[in-house]
């Protein structure tokens, strides 16, 4: 089953809720709001493969001791059933917009380990900026969920399309690198950008690669099918789709 925010089961919801009120807890005065993006806002999640994704924004900088307690609490917690990957910027950080945006603390599984091994190492790190930031808060503000704190439109800039576009781009070009490695991830999102780029559309990966199975040639929308329905693609049909999608896209 894929799920929306509006549709999603009480586990969904009440695991949110759980880390909402776990964050609240830790941050004391300093939270300002909890915003929901990602698959879960835009009819996409599934519980088997989806990351939970937020972003936490505070009145004042993120104290280590903070960052300390926050990084214990998704190590025992995240993916327990669903993984979570969260930012945490101030205010300060988006009241001037810059791209790379800055934030103060970044949790996903992708850093599990990091995080394990040198945590405090990693959480002294200061100037911390995130390309990726630019693609979040774009879709925050198209179809993003506030659960508590002001509106989105209060508290987040408007993220110019260059920024944006050099966003996906950077997250393509890491697909395109990385196919063979994480291929459901990789297909969905680089057929993602691509529509984006010819027809301007920001949308989820699930409706992309419903658009691309029904819009793209027979050979791209078989490996498209291959990967929303769990089956991993021959490295042909991968190189192939590969050839296929940046060629067009650079035309």
């Amino acid at each position: 089953m894929i799920y929306s925010w509006e549709t999603s089961t009480t586990e969904i919801k009440d695991y949110v809720y759980k880390v909402l009120e776990q964050i609240k807890e830790s941050l004391q005065d300093n939270f300002k709001g909890f915003y929901v993006h990602g698959s879960l806002a835009m009819d996409g999640f599934s519980p088997q493969s989806s990351d939970i994704d937020l972003i936490v924004v505070t009145e004042n900088p993120l104290t280590f001791e903070a960052k300390k307690e926050l990084v214990n609490y998704f190590l025992s917690n995240s993916g327990k059933p669903f993984p979570i990957e969260v930012s945490f910027l101030n205010e300060d950080q988006l009241r001037n917009w810059q791209h790379p945006c800055p934030y103060d603390f970044h949790y996903s599984e992708y850093w599990r380990e990091k995080y394990e091994e040198e945590a405090d190492y990693y959480l002294n790190k200061a100037d911390l900026k995130d390309p990726d930031l630019a693609a979040h808060i774009t879709i925050l503000h198209r179809r993003g969920i506030c659960l508590e704190g002001p509106p989105i439109e209060e508290v987040f800039p408007l993220v110019p399309q260059s920024d944006y576009l050099s966003s996906v781009m950077e997250d393509y070009r890491k697909c395109l690198a990385n196919l063979e490695k994480d291929p459901t991830y990789c297909v969905l999102n680089m057929v993602r950008v691509y529509w984006y780029v010819k027809a301007g559309i920001i949308t989820s990966k699930q409706e992309a690669g419903q658009w691309a199975i029904n819009t793209l040639p027979k050979m791209v929308a078989e490996t498209v099918q291959k990967v929303m329905d769990g089956t991993r693609p021959e490295e042909k049909e991968l190189q192939e789709f590969r050839e296929y999608i940046d060629t067009k896209l650079t035309q």
